[in-house]
């Protein structure tokens, strides 16, 4: 247990507590911070590693990026309400200072999505142009998923961020998880436009999620099964941080033949019958199957929704 005199020495230093000003703004790497701050990055690292010690500040790494997030709510809460009680004539000039240089670094993210984006419209566009318009999809998820709340919802192979600006808005919390760290770096960039700078988005692998279980109440995987070597064990991990009672829904293609997809485009599996995924679904530990069955393309978009049973157990599926 980390005492109260390790925090308030964590919080008693102005560069510090400028950070965890910064952090509450937006989730930032290290290297971010040393250009908001003006600091050299071996000099950042320090007060963050204390900042971390303390458990004001969490460290996650990506790739060869590491990025930083204020620390459990239930620490850090307490003293930024202290902190905005204290502040009674608002913020210091330091503040508005850094506040404004983290523009800067919001305008260096919308840069580099824009490049990506223009590098790699010409092969995404390709993939749109083969089934029913992403609207109608997106229309169709949230039909879906409009019977309950949607909760702490997780984004496996969120991408863009795409799902994670459709749905965040009525989420308690939200978390984005993608193997791709340039993927994650365009997702920061279009979430900030979104309003949805605190999201949590995470590096990691799909088969292995870094969250305990009963972690998310709604899980999406939005057209990334099909990339997945071994589809089962996805939906098996999904399922796994369900709470009772939570939904995963899965967005894919009907099973077709367009066999190019294999080598021009990386599928590992040409789309999915109902029969498959009903019975990883089963599996799982999950109750359901179609939602809904998009066509109107070359290939078809289907809607899987499935439930976690209260007292489910997983079972193994080669």
């Amino acid at each position: 247990m980390r005492s109260e005199l390790e925090i308030f020495r964590a919080l008693a230093d102005p560069t510090r507590l400028r950070i965890v000003a910064l952090l509450r703004a937006m989730e930032l790497s290290v290297g971010e911070l040393a250009q908001v701050l003006g600091q050299s990055q071996p000099r950042v690292s320090r007060h963050v590693k204390i900042l971390v010690d303390a458990g004001l500040s969490e460290r996650r790494k990506e790739g060869s990026w590491a990025f930083l997030s204020l620390g459990d709510p239930m620490r850090v809460r307490p003293l930024l309400d202290a902190i905005d009680a204290w502040s009674e004539e608002g913020e210091d000039h330091w503040t508005r200072a850094d506040l404004a240089r983290l523009e800067a670094v919001r305008a260096d993210r919308q840069a580099a999505a824009e490049q990506f984006f223009a590098a790699n419209a010409e092969q995404w566009d390709a993939m749109r142009t083969l089934h029913i318009a992403e609207s109608e999809v997106e229309a169709a998820m949230q039909r879906a998923l409009d019977t309950g709340p949607i909760g702490k919802l997780v984004d496996i192979g969120t991408g863009t961020g795409r799902m994670l600006e459709l749905f965040g808005g009525d989420a308690e919390s939200v978390k984005g998880i993608d193997r791709s760290p340039e993927m994650l770096r365009l997702a920061r960039a279009k979430l900030a436009e979104a309003g949805l700078e605190t999201a949590e988005l995470r590096q990691g692998d799909m088969y292995a999620l870094d969250l305990p279980d009963g972690a998310a109440s709604t899980v999406i995987i939005h057209q990334v099964l099909h990339y997945a070597q071994q589809p089962a064990a996805a939906i098996a991990e999904a399922a796994r941080i369900l709470e009772t009672g939570g939904r995963l829904l899965i967005a894919d293609f009907a099973a077709h033949e367009r066999e190019e997809l294999r080598s021009r485009d990386a599928h590992a599996r040409l789309g999915f019958s109902d029969e498959q995924i009903e019975g990883w679904f089963k599996a799982a530990g999950l109750e359901g199957g179609l939602a809904e069955q998009l066509e109107g393309g070359e290939l078809t978009v289907k809607l899987w929704l499935g439930h976690r049973k209260p007292g489910s157990r997983l079972k193994i599926v080669a």
